[in-house]
């Protein structure tokens, strides 16, 4: 699985609505996965030729 990391969620959700659009299928609809962190949010696809991608955002860190 590739993961690319995006500065904040609105570009977690673009990312995710482009890969969708260009033929992707849904693996993980863009929102918080507390499970891998408090301020893990991210999504999941898959390419045509059967790639799972994941966009993800680790929240302000200060």
């Amino acid at each position: 699985m590739v993961g690319l990391l995006c500065e904040n969620e609105t570009e977690v959700q673009a990312a995710h609505a482009a890969a969708l659009s260009a033929g992707g299928t849904n693996e993980g609809e863009p929102g918080p996965r507390p499970q891998y962190g408090p301020d893990f949010y991210g999504a999941y696809v898959r390419d045509l030729d059967g790639n799972k991608m994941s966009f993800v955002y680790f929240g302000d860190a200060d």
